[in-house]
Formats: structure tokens, C-alpha cells, sequence
């Protein structure tokens, strides 16, 4: 274990002050380090202008930086610091190195660590359900809930429920998880990383020195390429998830029951109930259906779980216990008979088609579009166009998702909201979609599932989701 002490005296650079930012400056000063930070966002412009911090020369004297997953690796900072032959962490890579014994004895906490394109939120915190149905001390950390610095500093917590993004694993290279999970790797961030296979390469570091268990997505074959070329500790199980009858080595569904296959003793010859389709009801859509992503994070959870040592007895526990996560999904309203859904974390291209599949042909319009990040749609529209009665597209980048539309969809009426005027850019849409439903035969829900970032009209997704629930209980006060 490293207990941070080497920390005394040396100084550290914190680039970038954001929530995972400032835990990192309050571990480090508590350990004794001294702090310089630089921040895009600061008033100042020693901290705010990477020209003028590099200029005034203030990596000088600095003996390690810890790094904002918001900042890329090209960033002139970061940069430079690497062309210096600087130490470059993350706050994951910093929480390894900083984590405490366990109040309770035993070592530090044991990271379950999850990372993918998408449904990490959910499976974090169906996880966190499952293993405090276990009785277990766990708080989910990371890119959800508290920063992982600060969790990995508690000695009062048993175990941590860890949210990873690919931004955050890039500079972590001594981390080794209890058990770690990538549920899919879809195109996505490239303008961060600068191709498909950095990306993968930067999710697949979550595998690295595993000691119980790597889990992967079955149907997908990047994630079981990545956990076939991770290096782990010996005896690391591999462990599959899917959607259909498990194989020796996987957690999946027989029929409406989640089994186990994977860990169980008598997995050659049997598999282990751990719950049904049904424990997972109070995250059906409108039409009352669990979906197939969803099943998915809850079998993905499962098999984390089980590594950990969780009875199975207590996943159906925590299935039933996790409720629904807000912006995922989420049913706002029923106007005139349609539903209203938010799934605003939808927040690239492959996340909106798992959102899109969720509901029966010809029922949705669809509200999409923002910040594209250099993605493009065509995919995504033409696997998913039997699902649409109607688009409204917001956004700076509209153009992809109305090409796309235009070729793969050319039968579905499209509305554009002007974004000239941002304030009220989710009320017009809203309006146009409520619109488009009222005329369009079999439309029952009208979802936002944007396929793009948000911040070009909005501060997060979360905003995002909470402006177009605003419009859309405005709309039903109208009603």
C-alpha cells in the first residue's frame, strides 16, 4: 500500500480546480505537499492563460502534476510538463497512491471499478445497491457521486463503487482493482483521445493488474479483446455478460431470471439465481418494459458484485432497492397521452440508439442533437429510423443528425429550433415535439436523447434534462 507520504514537501502542480480538482488540492495539502494550481476558468490569468502560466515559467520547481480529466493530454500544460520528464496522475492515479487502511482492518478499500461509453452511472449505482444489500460500507466515487480521492481517504468505507471515464484512466498506471468493468466501447470523445483505438486503450487500463475479476460485454468484441490483452494478476477470472443463456464463464439470462455462471462452484454443471427481470421494474419505460441496456448494467453490476464476495441473495436485494437514475430514462410527464422521457445522459451516439430501442416502431420523436465532438450519425439513424414519427433537432451541430436523417430517413418530418435564442431553446422544442406527436398516427413518447455533449447551450446534461423536464410540466400546465 502507498500511504501518501512520500507527498511531504514535494510540489505539485493541480491543473484544473473543478469538484475532483479541489479534493485533490485538500488531500495534498493535508499530506504536506506544496500546491501550485492552474485552471482555465480562474479570474486570474497566471492560472487561466496556459501561455502566460508557461511564460511566467511556473512549472519550475514542480515535482508531479495532477491532472483534471478535463483537460486532454495535447493540452499545452499537460504538454509541457510531459516534455519536462514531469510525473503526469490523475486524481485516480493520485487516490491509489493516497488510500488509507480500512477502520475496520484488512487494508485499504477494494476498488469495483467501472468504465464504458455508456451505463456506467447506472451499473455504479445498482453496484453500490447490491453491496450495501451485502452490508457492506460503499459509496459509489468518481465521475459520480463524491471524487474518488476523497473516498479513498475514508477509513470508514468497506469497499468503493468506482465510475471511471477514459479521460480519467489516460494517466493512471498503478491502479489494480479488485474487479474492473468495460460495458461498451463505441466511437466517442476522438477529438479528447484522436482515434477509436486510443480511446479503447485508455478504457481498457481499468483490466490492468485486476485481482479477482475483468468483466466484459459478450456482444461485444473490443471489450473481450481488451481484457484478452490485459496483464492481471494470476487467477483473475475472466467473466462475460449477456442477453442470452450464459455460457461457463458468464453471468446472463435464462429466460426473465439473472444467473450465474461465472463465479458459482457449480457453475459447469448448473447456474446460480440472482434475481429476475422483474426486480428491475421500477426502471421500465412507459410502456412498462425493463430495457435491454438496462438488464444489461444489472447483470454487469451482478458479476462486480460477486467478485467482491456478495451473496447472490443480495443482488436481488439491491436490484429491487436501486432506484431510477435522474436524466436516464425518466418519465417527466403524460400530456395528451404522451409520455415525456428524459434520457438527456444520452449523450453520444450510442447511448441514444440503446435509448431509441427502448420503445416500439414509429412511437418517438426524437429530440436530439449539441455538441457533436466530432462524431457522426448515419449509423445510428439508420439502425434506429423504423423507431421515429418525427425529429426536433437542437444544438450547435445539427447539420450531422439532419444529413444523416436526410439519407437514412428521409420520410420523418424534422423541425429545427433556432438556437439563436438559448434561453429558450428547450420550451420551443418541446413545443415542436408536442406538436409533431399530436400528428403523427402511433406517436406515444416524446424523448430527449440527444446523441451529443450539451455545453453548447446548456451548463451539463443534467441542466439539460432539468430544463426540458421544466418546459415539459409547463407544457402539461397547459394542457
Amino acid at each position: 500500500m502507498a500511504d501518501g507520504d512520500g507527498l511531504t514537501g514535494r510540489r505539485v502542480l493541480v491543473a484544473g480546480l473543478g469538484l475532483s480538482g479541489r479534493a485533490a488540492v485538500q488531500v495534498l495539502l493535508e499530506r504536506g505537499a506544496q500546491v501550485v494550481t492552474f485552471d482555465d476558468s480562474s479570474p486570474d490569468a497566471d492560472e487561466r492563460d496556459a501561455a502566460v502560466f508557461l511564460a511566467a515559467d511556473r512549472l519550475a520547481g514542480v515535482d508531479l502534476v495532477v491532472t483534471s480529466p478535463g483537460l486532454p493530454p495535447h493540452h499545452p500544460v499537460l504538454a509541457a510538463a510531459v516534455a519536462r520528464g514531469l510525473p503526469v496522475w490523475s486524481e485516480v492515479e493520485l487516490a491509489w497512491q493516497v488510500r488509507v487502511d480500512r477502520a475496520a482492518g484488512g487494508g485499504p478499500a477494494p476498488w469495483l471499478a467501472v468504465t464504458g461509453t455508456n451505463g456506467k452511472t447506472t451499473t455504479v449505482g445498482m453496484l453500490a445497491s447490491i453491496l450495501a444489500a451485502g452490508g457492506e460500507r460503499v459509496a459509489a466515487v468518481g465521475n459520480v457521486g463524491q471524487p474518488l480521492v476523497l473516498g479513498a481517504t475514508d477509513p470508514a468505507l468497506d469497499v468503493l463503487a468506482v465510475e471511471l471515464s477514459s479521460f480519467q484512466l489516460h494517466f493512471t498506471s498503478s491502479m489494480s482493482v479488485q474487479a474492473g468493468a468495460v460495458l461498451n466501447v463505441a466511437p466517442d470523445h476522438l477529438d479528447w483521445h484522436g482515434s477509436l483505438d486510443a480511446y479503447a486503450a485508455d478504457k481498457g487500463r481499468v483490466f490492468a493488474r485486476a485481482q479477482v475479476a475483468c468483466v466484459y460485454n459478450a456482444s461485444d468484441p473490443v471489450t473481450e479483446r481488451l481484457v484478452r490483452d490485459a496483464d492481471v494478476v494470476d487467477g483473475a477470472l475472466a467473466v462475460g455478460f449477456t442477453l442470452g443463456a450464459p455460457a461457463v464463464g458468464q453471468v446472463g439470462l435464462v429466460e426473465d431470471v439473472l444467473v450465474d455462471r461465472g463465479f458459482s462452484a457449480a457453475r459447469h454443471v448448473a447456474a446460480a439465481e440472482l434475481g429476475t427481470v422483474a426486480d428491475l421494474a421500477q426502471l421500465a419505460g412507459p410502456d412498462g418494459r425493463v430495457a435491454p441496456h438496462v438488464v444489461a448494467d444489472a447483470l454487469a453490476a451482478a458479476a462486480l458484485a460477486l467478485a467482491h464476495g456478495v451473496a447472490p441473495a443480495a443482488v436481488r436485494a439491491g436490484l429491487r432497492a436501486f432506484g431510477p437514475t435522474a436524466h436516464r430514462i425518466q418519465t417527466i410527464a403524460l400530456v395528451a397521452g404522451v409520455a415525456y422521457v428524459d434520457d438527456s445522459k444520452a449523450t453520444n451516439a450510442h447511448a441514444a440508439a440503446a435509448s431509441l430501442a427502448s420503445f416500439p416502431t414509429g412511437s418517438v420523436v426524437w429530440i436530439a442533437g449539441g455538441l457533436a465532438k466530432g462524431a457522426t450519425f448515419d449509423e445510428l439513424v439508420q439502425g434506429r429510423a423504423d423507431r421515429l414519427a418525427g425529429v426536433v433537432l437542437i444544438g450547435a451541430d445539427r447539420w450531422p443528425l439532419r444529413d444523416a436523417l436526410a439519407r437514412h430517413a428521409p420520410q420523418v418530418p424534422v423541425i429545427e429550433v433556432d438556437p439563436g435564442e438559448t434561453g429558450t431553446v428547450m420550451s420551443r422544442a418541446v413545443h415542436a415535439a408536442g406538436a409533431l406527436a399530436s400528428g403523427a398516427a402511433g406517436a406515444s413518447t416524446v424523448l430527449l436523447a440527444p446523441a451529443c455533449a450539451s455545453m453548447d447551450q446548456f451548463v451539463s446534461y443534467a441542466d439539460r434534462g432539468e430544463q426540458f423536464a421544466a418546459a415539459v410540466r409547463a407544457l402539461a400546465g397547459e394542457a
